[in-house]
């Protein structure tokens, strides 16, 4: 297997910083007053954040565990939408990392899933669709844009991309960018920047491969050694 921020109510400083903007969005939008949040909510809340984790920092075991765990909290619903949307995070993650799937799980629940969501799911994949632009994440507009634009073709991408404040996002968008042929070395590079000022490992090292074999093809030893050290270090 190789390889969302939604439209949701601003999210304090802190959380935007620490990458999990998209994750908080999913699972607590709308909690953060009135009523008691439900077990089920900060159970499933809890078990996404520790998935999310592993899965940008290549604990593929705890991943799947922590997944798992979400994922039954949230079947106490009976809510077809948040177990997509779960699923969605998960594929999002792995986009960052440059898993490339099909996100399997979620197209098993698009039928009930929100016409944002479906959307986001597409944009995944690489499916970039003028009518449902509008549904994507505000952040992610201008690099989708760009993306479906004819003059789109020479546009860079990496200032675009940079001004995703959530670092997760950024990555998502970056991986649609290379997904849809747009091979450019400052994305790449602003992605390894991204990970590796988060600390995401897993993700960190499939933007350093990226830009080695990059590199290669274009014959810039130089940069593919540099970029080599680097992986190296990591491993």
């Amino acid at each position: 297997m190789r390889s969302a921020a939604f439209l949701l109510p601003p999210l304090p400083p802190r959380v935007r910083r620490g990458g999990l903007g998209l994750l908080f969005g999913l699972l607590l939008a709308g909690c953060a007053s009135g009523p008691p949040v439900p077990d089920w909510k900060l159970e499933s809340h809890a078990a996404a954040t520790r998935g999310l984790a592993a899965i940008l920092n290549a604990d593929t075991r705890v991943a799947q565990a922590e997944f798992a765990r979400a994922r039954q909290q949230l079947a106490r619903t009976a809510d077809p939408a948040r177990l997509a949307r779960l699923e969605l995070l998960r594929c999002a993650a792995e986009a960052a990392s440059l898993l490339v799937s099909d996100c399997p799980a979620f197209e098993a629940l698009r039928a009930d899933a929100p016409p944002a969501d479906r959307a986001y799911a597409d944009w995944l994949q690489g499916r970039v669709q003028a009518e449902t632009l509008a549904l994507l994440p505000e952040a992610q507009q201008p690099v989708a844009r760009a993306l479906l634009s004819p003059a789109g073709a020479s546009t860079g991408g990496a200032a675009l991309i940079a001004g995703i404040e959530d670092p997760l996002g950024r990555l998502v968008a970056a991986s649609v960018w290379l997904r849809a042929g747009r091979v450019d070395t400052a994305v790449i590079d602003l992605a390894i920047d991204t990970a590796s000022a988060q600390g995401w490992r897993r993700a960190l090292a499939a933007w350093l491969q990226a830009g080695i074999q990059v590199a290669e093809q274009r014959a810039e030893t130089a940069r593919a050694q540099a970029l080599r050290r680097r992986l190296a270090l990591l491993r």
